[in-house]
């Protein structure tokens, strides 16, 4: 399994043993062996832990700066800058870490299907388990891609189990995660939460993509018999994984695509599915996926029998799933599709105020899209007493590099090109906000989900919302008619108008900070507070 014709040299990296694209038994092997908490689920998954960190650290996260960038990255709280120097001592922290050990990990595979646009991605880690996230979510190529596969175009330094020095210019904590666009190079220091590997490849592509005139989009997306394509855009806890797995649609993916003047493409090979309460009932597609050559993530479980406790949370509410796409049944292999049909915007809205379901024109489309809305719901977080408004640019603002204005300028481009609709479902509260009203019926958003994509809500009749200005649809099949007018299922419509009324200025207040990157079009097609 060592092997021995393969060296880091050129990144002076010179371990005794590396062990390169190892098969998922292989893998498994050295997690029960070298992994002291690993073991193997009833289902024949293979649980372990990333410790102290459970999540993302986006406050740790650098983009080293130079003169070719410097107008492209959108600076600021989401892309902080760093210099060089501080890169370099970073990035020496880590090779010097990876030369202690006895073992280093190798994953060589690609990131996106169309192989037009597909980057060569190495991973070099310490950890067998991090080696199996990465060979389940990036594309695994065969034997003779590998054979040819030579130099990559980035590589990832995962050298997690060693603490950056807070002290260091730049750093603000032991932990740092660091990307340098010159370099081609991405250093994680003290954090072994594996979906950073994933989301940095993400980040790269986020960048990269946009230079070519290509939309990466933070989205899941399927596809039905007839080659009809639809992309769901969503924030966690929206549905996005949910809806998009349909036993009727195949799914090319559930997180990241590209969209290109061909259609659309998976950038993963891989699914990295939450799994906190997970039920076969539910969730099938996911729950059956969860086998030999899955990766459970910080999950709890029962000691004697392996049984895995997909309600618990000692560890962390974030437990995750990472397997090959392959392992959903109705997967479309090659991950690639045809230009979306329809696009759909995911959002819990907690005060009850939205819709089940709106028609954007384009400039609204690119308004909500910038927006990015949903809302977070008491006892979600420490702290949060009553809903509270969030709103992520692109519904992805970590990830993208950009200023949003960019990605929506790509999106209303591919639209206007493709004629694709674009809808606003809200999959959160109906007959009040939370705590007085209830959460909208999952079979009352499918049967809208599949009115969409049939074609047939296209010719229901409508009404128009006067306060956030769109078209509401005020029947569909399977869903009662009082539920797609939300004012009609409150108790007091004094109440309704006021909750609304608010929620439109949180619009306003947020969409300020890109009115100096948008036109007046675009700016003009959010809500009517006047």
């Amino acid at each position: 399994m060592n092997d021995t014709s393969f060296s880091l040299d050129q990144y002076q990296i010179h371990p005794r043993n590396i062990i390169r694209n190892a098969p998922p038994s292989a893998l498994y092997e050295e997690a029960l062996t070298y992994e002291p908490d690993a073991t193997i689920s009833s289902t024949g998954a293979l649980i372990v832990s990333s410790y102290e960190k459970t999540g993302r650290s986006p406050k740790d996260k650098r983009i080293v700066e130079y003169p070719e960038i410097m107008e492209d990255v959108w600076w600021g709280d989401i892309n902080m800058g760093m210099d060089e120097e501080t890169f370099m001592i970073a990035r020496g922290r880590a090779v010097d870490y990876l030369n202690t050990c006895e073992r280093v990990y190798v994953i060589d595979g690609f990131a996106g299907w169309d192989p037009k646009y597909r980057l060569k991605i190495r991973i070099i880690a310490t950890r067998p388990y991090h080696a199996l996230f990465m060979h389940n979510m990036l594309i695994r190529p065969t034997a003779e891609e590998l054979a040819n596969y030579g130099e990559p175009d980035y590589v990832i330094f995962n050298a997690g189990r060693f603490p950056a020095n807070p002290l260091t210019k730049h750093m603000t904590s032991r932990t740092s995660v660091e990307l340098s666009f010159k370099r081609k190079e991405f250093v994680i220091l003290g954090t072994e939460y594996a979906g950073e590997m994933k989301k940095g490849v993400f980040t790269i592509m986020n960048y990269i993509m946009p230079k070519q005139g290509i939309l990466s989009m933070h989205s899941s997306a399927n596809v039905g018999k007839s080659g009809d394509v639809a992309v769901f855009f969503g924030l966690s806890g929206t549905g996005k994984t949910t809806l998009s797995a349909d036993p009727k649609r195949q799914l090319i993916g559930d997180d990241e695509h590209c969209w290109t003047d061909d259609g659309i493409f998976n950038i993963e090979g891989g699914c990295y599915a939450k799994c906190i309460n997970l039920s076969e009932d539910k969730e099938p597609d996911i729950y059956r996926a969860i086998r030999f050559g899955t990766v459970l993530e910080n999950v709890d479980y029962d000691q004697e029998t392996s049984v895995v406790d997909y309600d618990g949370t000692s560890q962390t509410e974030n437990t995750r799933a990472s397997y090959p796409i392959e392992f959903i049944l109705n997967a479309k292999i090659p991950c690639i599709g045809g230009h979306p049909q329809n696009i759909i915007f995911l959002t819990c809205d907690a005060f009850g105020v939205l819709p089940p379901v709106s028609k954007l024109n384009p400039a609204q489309a690119m308004y909500h899209f910038i927006s990015g809305y949903t809302a977070k719901v008491a006892g979600t977080e420490m702290g949060v007493t009553e809903p509270e408004a969030t709103f992520s640019a692109c519904f992805g603002a970590a990830f993208m590099v950009w200023h949003p204005s960019k990605y929506a300028e790509l999106l209303a481009n591919r639209i206007e090109q493709n004629g694709t609709s674009v809808w606003l479902v809200n999959t959160g509260w109906s007959g009040g906000g939370f705590g007085e009203g209830e959460r909208m019926s999952l079979s009352y958003t499918r049967a809208i989900i599949d009115a969409i994509l049939d074609g047939s809500l296209k010719n229901s009749p409508s009404a128009y919302n006067d306060l956030f200005e769109f078209e509401v649809p005020t029947a569909c099949p399977n869903v009662p008619d009082e539920i797609m007018q939300p004012k009609k299922t409150w108790s007091d419509g004094n109440a309704y108008d006021q909750a609304a009324l608010k929620l439109a200025k949180m619009f306003k207040e947020n969409f300020k900070q890109f009115e100096s990157g948008s036109s007046q079009e675009i700016i003009q097609a959010g809500p009517n507070v006047a």
